[in-house]
């Protein structure tokens, strides 16, 4: 039985040898380009796949073109100054726009002496001032330009300090006004102290004062003396003070009786010893009472029940409400003007100004008040002042009438330096 077998393995094994292994290299001479063998042993034609990928995609470009990327332009021409005429805090920082594009916004960006640069603030202006900065410390700035598609950063501009100045250049007009003034005032001083007559109008208020303090002396009143209900900050009061000097010395003269309440203690103090002063002055130091000035109360309304309690008891023949006042004016010149008395009253208060002048038979309005105490006296360096207050306001007031004539018939801008802030 075993020869058949043989011989059945000698007939097939021909076809056997002959077949072809899938991975087996083509024989010498021979092509596969016809086809091509898959992993999974199947075959497709290459033609066939070519066209097949042809048809589906299209042709196939040889390469794509890069996307184009638009150029971002920085600020341009930046440049930091130190401020001038300052007090050496700030820095200006100036730039240009870019040379093309818009950009939205900027960013200042600010470096110290650590060299790290931090945002200092957006703007959409070419220039900003960098204020609250240390004095004669360096600092370096650069401007961001910022796109709606990305930033483009400038150069770094060169190390800056800022430095304070010994004169602002913007203040001359300030101190020419000063120069005036003070020259006037020299000059009026000495001309009082030569005995030059220096003019002051007539102020009706005042020109009664002699003539309310004689009506005192013929009833046999007192004098009474109200020198504001303010405090010593506050100048109305200093210029209450100075007329009690004045009043004080015509009660001396005609021997009346002086009766100066105060509302404040360091008022009363100074009060009662500008009374005494010129009770010495007189060459009557042993006629000075010191209980006719005196502390009354600190509170406002309990002061004008006590200083209405004195006018109803002393009936005072002359009554003086000097100084700042406050609502409590009325309540007292009212009780005042139903004694009989001769009111003169004086304040820089606008409020109370209609009550005095309703209630009161004089009154000193504003600037009269502060001018009553060189009215009075007559000494040298409060007249002096006093005409070089007047004439350093004609003076000024001849320059804006200058100005103003020049500026609408010629179109002269002199506001820069004339203005003064």
């Amino acid at each position: 039985m075993w020869y058949w077998f043989l011989a059945f393995v000698l007939l097939v094994s021909p076809g056997l040898y002959a077949q072809e292994s899938p991975d087996s290299p083509a024989p010498p001479g021979e092509s596969i380009d016809s086809e091509e063998t898959i992993a999974t042993g199947e075959t497709i034609s290459s033609e066939f796949q070519s066209s097949d990928m042809e048809s589906d995609m299209g042709a196939i470009p040889a390469a794509l073109p890069a996307e184009e990327i638009p150029t971002l332009f920085p600020p341009q021409n930046v440049v930091a100054i130190d401020v001038p005429d300052d007090d050496g805090q700030a820095v200006s920082v100036t730039w240009t726009p870019p040379t093309e594009g818009r950009p939205t916004r900027y960013i200042l960006e600010i470096a110290g002496s650590d060299g790290f640069f931090e945002e200092l603030t957006r703007t959409t202006l070419t220039e900003y001032t960098v204020s609250q900065l240390e004095n004669n410390e360096l600092y370096r700035f650069r401007v961001v330009a910022v796109y709606e598609n990305g930033q483009s950063v400038s150069d770094e501009t060169p190390p800056v300090a800022p430095r304070d100045h010994w004169m602002k250049l913007d203040e001359i007009p300030v101190i020419l006004a000063i120069l005036i003034y003070i020259s006037l005032l020299l000059y009026f001083i000495q001309a009082a102290r030569r005995g030059v007559e220096l003019f002051i109008r007539r102020i009706s208020g005042l020109t009664a004062v002699e003539d309310a303090i004689g009506r005192a002396t013929e009833m046999g009143k007192p004098v009474l003396y109200i020198p504001g209900t303010s405090s010593i900050e506050d100048v109305a009061t200093l210029a209450s003070l100075n007329i009690l000097g004045e009043v004080a010395r015509r009660t001396v003269h005609y021997d009346v009786k002086i009766i100066c309440p105060n509302k404040d203690p360091i008022v009363y103090t100074i009060a009662r010893e500008i009374v005494k002063e010129t009770y010495a002055s007189e060459g009557r130091p042993d006629a000075f009472d010191p209980d006719s000035v005196f502390f009354l109360v600190p509170d406002q309304f309990a002061f004008a029940a006590g200083v209405d309690g004195i006018m109803v008891r002393e009936k005072p023949a002359t009554i003086f409400l000097m100084g700042m006042f406050w609502a409590e004016s009325l309540i007292m010149a009212e009780t005042g003007a139903s004694t009989g008395a001769i009111q003169i009253a004086g304040t820089d208060a606008v409020a109370q100004l209609p009550f005095f002048i309703t209630a009161c038979d004089y009154t000193l309005i504003g600037e009269e008040l502060y001018a009553a105490s060189a009215y009075l006296g007559r000494e040298p360096m409060l007249l002096g002042t006093l005409k070089a207050q007047d004439f350093g306001k004609l003076v000024f007031l001849f320059i804006m009438i200058v100005f103003t004539l020049l500026s609408l018939l010629f179109g002269l801008d002199a506001a820069g330096w004339v203005r003064v802030r």
